[in-house]
């Protein structure tokens, strides 16, 4: 039987790099850790980009635990905090836990910053207005 997706239509060529990032990203979606997403508005004159903010909560790791990447038109936090055997537990709840959270960007999506305080990683984006382009195709007639 044939897998028909929103991507098979013959209108929409060269999106089998979206699709399979999607399907990807839908897998791997386990809730850990939780995020907000906001638009950060604040003076900016006209024309300025958008800004957008990840926030995601982080306690327990440290700035060496998070790694934050952006790998073609994604955006990938992971967090790895490392066992230290050097503590004598009466009652573990806390698990040394490890994720990775992944984000699509748009084209032209760039990011501007990261940071850490009080257990929040915040990672700060900007999306430059879109430059619009027209340009003329030449047709060729063979003689």
């Amino acid at each position: 039987m044939t897998r028909i997706t929103p991507f098979t239509s013959p209108l929409l060529l060269g999106f089998d790099a979206m699709e399979k990032t999607l399907e990807r990203i839908a897998k791997g979606n386990d809730g850990y850790p939780p995020y907000n997403i906001e638009r950060v508005r604040g003076d900016e004159p006209a024309g300025e980009p958008e800004r957008l903010r990840i926030t995601l909560a982080v306690a327990g790791f440290s700035d060496e635990d998070l790694d934050v990447t952006t790998e073609e038109n994604q955006l990938i936090i992971r967090g790895r905090q490392t066992e230290t055997g050097e503590r004598d537990y009466l009652h573990r709840g806390i698990a040394a836990r490890q994720f990775q959270r992944m984000f699509v960007l748009a084209d032209g999506m760039q990011v501007s910053r990261a940071e850490l305080k009080n257990g929040l990683l915040s990672v700060d984006l900007i999306r430059p207005e879109p430059v619009r382009m027209v340009k003329k195709i030449n047709i060729l007639v063979p003689e």
